[in-house]
C-alpha cells in the first residue's frame, strides 16, 4: 500500500503509555497516522513479543465482524486495540512507462490541518510574483518505501516545493548500532569482522535502498526482484550465487531509458557542495544526481557481491558504512538530511520522493550512542 489511506490496521509496537496525551513526541504522529485512515479501522498495541500473534489476530476478527469499540486496555504487556467504522476510499494513479505505475506519491501519514477531510490553502506570491495557493503538507512519517521515522514538512504552490523542513521523528538514544552499520562499528569495537560480512551486509544495503527507489519510480517489479536478491544476501548467499543474482539486475536498470528519463536531473547534489555539508558516502562520490547515486549503489553492489565470502579481516582504517563514515562526529545520514532542503526546494512535488530515495538517509543513524572510546558520539 503507498499510504495509510489504504490500510484498515494499524500495529504499534512497544509501550502506548501516553498516547494521545503529550504535546510533540510519537503521539501527536500517531494521533495523526490513525486520523489518515479511513474507517472501518483497528488500532493495536504491542507490547509484549510473546502475545504478538494474539494481538494481530484480534485486530483482523474485529475488522472481519465490523466491530465498534471504545478504547480499552487489556493486561499490560499485552495489546490494546481501538475501533472505528465509516466508509472512505482512497485515491489511486498511475503512470506508464517500463511496467512503471503510480500510487508511491501518496503522502498521507502525519497530522496536518484539515477541513472535513482536505487541506486547507493559503495564497503567497510565487517567484514569478503570481498570487497562488500555498499548501502544507506533510510526507512521513509512516509511507511505503520512505526512510522510517521520517518527516517532511513541505510548501508547496502548485506542485512546485517552496520551503521544506525535515523533522526527524523523537526517538531515545540507542546504545545498539544500527543494523546497515553494524559490522563496521563492531569492528571499530576491536571486534574480528571479515571483509566478507562487511561486504554482504554493504551489498544487502544497496539493494535495500535499490529497492525503495525502484519503487518510488514506479518500476514495481524491479523492486521485488532487488529485495529478493537483498533477502538472499541476508540469508548468507555465496559470492557466486550473489554475484549471479545482482548481474541481471545491475544490466536491467543500468539499461532502462525509461528509469534514467524518470530520474536524470533530480536532486543535483555537485560533490564540492556535498563535502561542505559533510556528505562522505555514495552520494559524495556520485557527484551529481538522483541516476547517478543510483549507478554507484549498482556498481557497489557488483563489487560487494563478489567478495563477501573472503574471510581476512575487516580494515578498521577508515570506518565506513553503506551511507559514509561513521568515524566522525556528524553520522552520515545526518548529512544526508541536512542536505535535502537544498535539493527539494524549487522541483515538482511528484519528484520529492525520488530524490529522498536517491538518499535513503537511516534515521537509526542519529539515535546511536556508541560505547567511550569508539567512534565518535553523535549526540
Amino acid at each position: 500500500m503507498s499510504g495509510p489511506a489504504e490500510a484498515d490496521l494499524l500495529v504499534i509496537a512497544g509501550d502506548h503509555e501516553g498516547e494521545g496525551r503529550g504535546e510533540g513526541g510519537e503521539s501527536d504522529w500517531v494521533a495523526g497516522l490513525w486520523q489518515g485512515i479511513p474507517a472501518p479501522k483497528v488500532r493495536v498495541w504491542v507490547t509484549d513479543p510473546e502475545r504478538a500473534a494474539d494481538a494481530l489476530d484480534s485486530g483482523l476478527a474485529d475488522l472481519v465482524r465490523g466491530e465498534h469499540e471504545d478504547d480499552h486496555a487489556h493486561e499490560a504487556h499485552h495489546e490494546h486495540h481501538e475501533h472505528q467504522q465509516d466508509g472512505g476510499t482512497a485515491p489511486h494513479s498511475d503512470h506508464g512507462g517500463h511496467d512503471m505505475h503510480g500510487g508511491h506519491h501518496g503522502h498521507a501519514g502525519h497530522a496536518m490541518g484539515l477541513v472535513e477531510g482536505l487541506p486547507m490553502a493559503d495564497r503567497a506570491d510565487d517567484r514569478d510574483g503570481l498570487r497562488l495557493d500555498v499548501l502544507h503538507v506533510p510526507l512521513g512519517p509512516v509511507l511505503a518505501d520512505w526512510p522510517a521515522g521520517l518527516i517532511l514538512h513541505l510548501t508547496l504552490q502548485g506542485d512546485i516545493v517552496q520551503e521544506v523542513t525535515v523533522e526527524p521523528v523523537a526517538t531515545p538514544p540507542s546504545p545498539s548500532p544500527p543494523f546497515w552499520d553494524e559490522p563496521w562499528l563492531r569492528a571499530a569495537s576491536g571486534e574480528h569482522i571479515s571483509r566478507g560480512d562487511a561486504a554482504r551486509r554493504l551489498c544487502a544495503a544497496h539493494l535495500d535502498s535499490l529497492g525503495r527507489f525502484f519503487a518510488v519510480a514506479g518500476w514495481d517489479d524491479m523492486a521485488a526482484r532487488t529485495r529478493h536478491v537483498r533477502d538472499r544476501a541476508l540469508a548468507g548467499a555465496t559470492a557466486a550465487e550473489l554475484t549471479s543474482l545482482v548481474r541481471p539486475l545491475i544490466r536491467r536498470a543500468e539499461r532502462s531509458r525509461t528509469l534514467r528519463w524518470l530520474t536524470t536531473g533530480l536532486g543535483t547534489l555537485p560533490a564540492e557542495q556535498a563535502r561542505q555539508r559533510g556528505v562522505t558516502g555514495p552520494a559524495l562520490v556520485a557527484d551529481g544526481d538522483a541516476y547517478s547515486r543510483m549507478l554507484v549503489w549498482l556498481e557497489a553492489v557488483g563489487r560487494s557481491a563478489a567478495t563477501c565470502d573472503v574471510t581476512e579481516a575487516l580494515d578498521t582504517a577508515e570506518v565506513v558504512g553503506p551511507r559514509g563514515r561513521l568515524d566522525t562526529p556528524v553520522p552520515p545520514s545526518r548529512a544526508l538530511l541536512d542536505s535535502l532542503p537544498r535539493l527539494l526546494e524549487g522541483t515538482e512535488f511528484a519528484c520529492a520522493r525520488i530524490i529522498v530515495a536517491s538518499l535513503d538517509p537511516d534515521l537509526d543513524e542519529l539515535t546511536h550512542v556508541p560505547a567511550p572510546g569508539t567512534v565518535h558520539s553523535h549526540g
